[in-house]
C-alpha cells in the first residue's frame, strides 16, 4: 500500500462547471470543478439567491438542465422579486431547461408535512425525491435555497450530516454541480449555523454587507474550493441587469474605480 501512487487531477484539468458570472469563474480559474457542492453562505440581503439563480440562468443558456429548490418561499414569489436580468428569456422554463420545485410539496407527498423532526428513514426519502427529479429532468446545476431551512428540521448534528453527505453524493453521481445557500447571522464567526455543513461542503462562498461612508455594500469572498487554486480576496458584489458584477476590495475598504 506504501508504494501504490494516488490518481491526482491537476487543477487545470479538472472540468469546469462556468457560473457566467465573470469576476467569480476569474477567482475560480476558469469556475466551480464539475460535481463539487458549494455553501453559499451569508447573513440576510448580501445577494446569495440573486448570484445561485444567475448561476442556473447561464446553465440553462447553455442547454445545461437546471433546478431550483425553494425551501421556505414559493418559487412562483421568489421570481417575481428577484432582479429582472436582461438575459433572461421565460422560454428556458417552458423548454425545461429551467426548473422550479417547492420543497413544501415533496413534504407534502412524503406525507412529512406535520412533522416537526424529520427521521434519518425521512432524510433518504428526500433524498430520493430530489434525485427522482434529477434524473428525470437530467439536471446539470441545482441549488437549494436554503439548506439551513431543511436543518431546522432535523435536529441533530449527526442527522444533519447524514442528509448533507447523503444529498452531495447523489448529485455527484449524477454529475451534478450544486450550491447549497446557508443562512448565518452577521455576528455568526462560523461559515455555517451549525457548523457541519462548512466542513463537508466541497466549497465555500462567503457574503456580507460593508458599511463604508454611509453606504451598504454587498460583499463576496472564495473561502475555500476543493479541486482549484482559487482567490481568497473579498470583492465588492453589485447586482444589475446585465448581472452580478465583482469590483475588488482593496486595502483600507476602498473599492477599485470609486471615490
Amino acid at each position: 500500500m506504501a508504494n501504490e501512487k494516488l490518481s491526482i487531477t491537476p487543477d487545470k484539468e479538472r472540468e469546469r462547471c462556468v457560473t457566467g458570472i465573470g469576476g467569480l469563474d476569474t477567482i475560480l480559474n476558469g469556475g466551480i470543478p464539475r460535481n463539487n457542492s458549494v455553501l453559499i453562505t451569508g447573513s440576510c440581503g448580501t445577494g446569495k439567491t440573486t448570484l445561485s439563480l444567475e448561476f442556473l440562468v447561464h446553465g440553462a443558456i447553455a442547454s445545461e438542465a437546471c433546478l431550483f429548490v425553494s425551501v421556505t418561499e414559493a418559487s412562483a414569489k421568489m421570481l417575481s422579486n428577484i432582479v429582472p436580468y436582461d438575459f433572461f428569456d421565460e422560454k428556458l422554463i417552458d423548454e425545461g431547461k429551467l426548473n422550479f420545485v417547492d420543497m413544501p410539496n415533496i413534504y407534502d407527498k412524503l406525507k412529512l408535512v406535520q412533522k416537526s423532526e424529520f427521521s434519518f428513514d425521512d432524510i433518504n426519502a428526500i433524498v430520493s425525491a430530489i434525485e427522482k427529479i434529477v434524473k428525470e429532468k437530467k439536471v446539470k446545476r441545482l441549488v437549494v435555497d436554503s439548506i439551513t431551512s431543511v436543518c431546522f428540521q432535523l435536529k441533530t448534528e449527526e442527522k444533519i450530516r447524514d442528509f448533507i453527505l447523503n444529498l452531495m453524493k447523489m448529485l455527484s453521481s449524477h454529475g451534478c454541480t450544486s450550491l447549497l445557500i446557508s443562512e448565518i447571522s452577521p455576528e455568526e464567526p462560523r461559515y455555517s449555523l451549525y457548523g457541519v455543513e462548512e466542513a463537508i461542503a466541497d466549497g465555500i462562498v462567503l457574503m456580507g454587507n460593508l458599511e463604508r461612508h454611509g453606504d451598504l455594500l454587498r460583499t463576496i469572498q472564495v473561502v475555500k474550493m476543493r479541486g482549484t487554486e482559487h482567490s481568497r480576496a473579498k470583492y465588492v458584489l453589485d447586482l444589475t441587469p446585465v448581472g452580478v458584477l465583482l469590483v475588488p476590495l482593496l486595502k483600507g475598504g476602498a473599492v477599485e474605480g470609486r471615490d
